[in-house]
């Protein structure tokens, strides 16, 4: 009796032949390890560049425009301390905390070491109550004197 042979095997598929020369590229030259560690980054950042590239990011719709708060926009009555370094004019908010800030670079009233400060003068003394105050601490002195 004799017996069938089998049909040949397929060859691996291209994806799986890159690794395939790579094995043979270390037992070609298994005394020179140097060489068999430089040639394989090589290989990986030709791996690298085959990846499919990324789906590009889905549109965002455009933003709407911001509408500022009523509650910042409406007027506001300052006390007399306040308005003698303002005005007496009623004002919004934002308003009163622009016009401080004009009114202390006019007369340089920052500290000149530590800009944060605000060194006060007669006027904002009596709205601040202190000689000197921060930045951050100015707007919650402000809302003492505005109704």
């Amino acid at each position: 009796m004799a017996t069938a042979k089998k049909a040949p095997a397929k060859k691996a598929p291209a994806k799986k032949a890159a690794p395939a020369k790579k094995v043979a590229a270390k037992k070609a030259a298994p005394a020179k390890k140097v060489a068999a560690k430089k040639a394989a980054p090589a290989k990986k950042v030709a791996a690298k560049k085959a990846a499919p590239a990324k789906k590009p990011a889905a549109k965002k719709a455009p933003a709407k425009k911001r509408t500022p708060n009523a509650a910042f926009m409406k007027a506001l009555t300052l006390s007399p301390a306040l308005a003698a370094v303002l005005g007496d004019k009623p004002l919004p908010r934002t308003e009163i905390v622009s016009k401080l800030w004009v009114y202390i670079k006019a007369h340089k009233l920052q500290d000149s070491v530590n800009r944060r400060m605000i060194n006060a003068d007669t006027k904002l003394k009596a709205v601040f109550g202190k000689a000197q105050v921060s930045m951050f601490e100015m707007a919650g002195l402000i809302g003492k004197h505005v109704k």
